[in-house]
């Protein structure tokens, strides 16, 4: 299955004022507006649900951040321990494109501003990453993201062990 990009991607963006800026080329997009987004979903509570959503108080932020499942809680600890993480904002955008005469949607987990340059990240079990509209799905919006000359990640379950230590040490990074 090929994926390739045919038409310009396009983004929309959720702002503070809880408007949508919708249909954005993505090429185009200012940092700054990326950097004040507000994450695109609203957390969807109900009986029996199988994700565990909620907020961490990141000390890089100063603020909460949301998360929607204990894996994406994995990685934003492990940014938010990260000296060369500098912003986080989850759920940053939508991006939307022509990939094999179809519109392909995806809404990424978090952006990461590092002393190296923008991060677009995506959270995803390993046992997913072999999903046909998976893997499909991250190949074109990592296509997108490198086409900006950003770094893009898919991030799935890290070592138990640092992943313990991380949140252990996470308690002592508050002021």
């Amino acid at each position: 299955m090929g994926t390739a990009v045919a038409a310009p991607v396009r983004l929309s963006v959720r702002r503070d004022d809880v408007a949508v800026v919708d249909d954005l080329e993505w090429s185009s997009v200012p940092l700054g507006l990326l950097r004040e987004a507000r994450p695109w979903r609203t957390f969807r509570w109900f009986k029996g649900q199988q994700h565990y959503s909620g907020t961490y108080w990141s000390a890089t932020m100063g603020d909460h951040v949301i998360y929607e499942s204990r894996l994406e809680l994995g990685r934003l600890l492990f940014a938010d321990f990260a000296p060369e993480v500098r912003h986080i904002v989850a759920q940053p955008f939508l991006l939307k494109t022509d990939v094999d005469g179809k519109i392909r949607k995806h809404i990424p987990d978090y952006l990461l501003l590092t002393d190296d340059g923008p991060v677009v990240v995506d959270v995803k079990p390993r046992r997913w990453l072999q999903k046909p509209e998976v893997a499909f799905t991250f190949a074109w919006t990592r296509e997108a993201v490198a086409s900006r000359g950003w770094q893009y990640e898919v991030w799935s379950e890290p070592d138990p062990h640092v992943l313990e230590n991380i949140r252990f040490l996470a308690g002592y990074r508050r002021d």
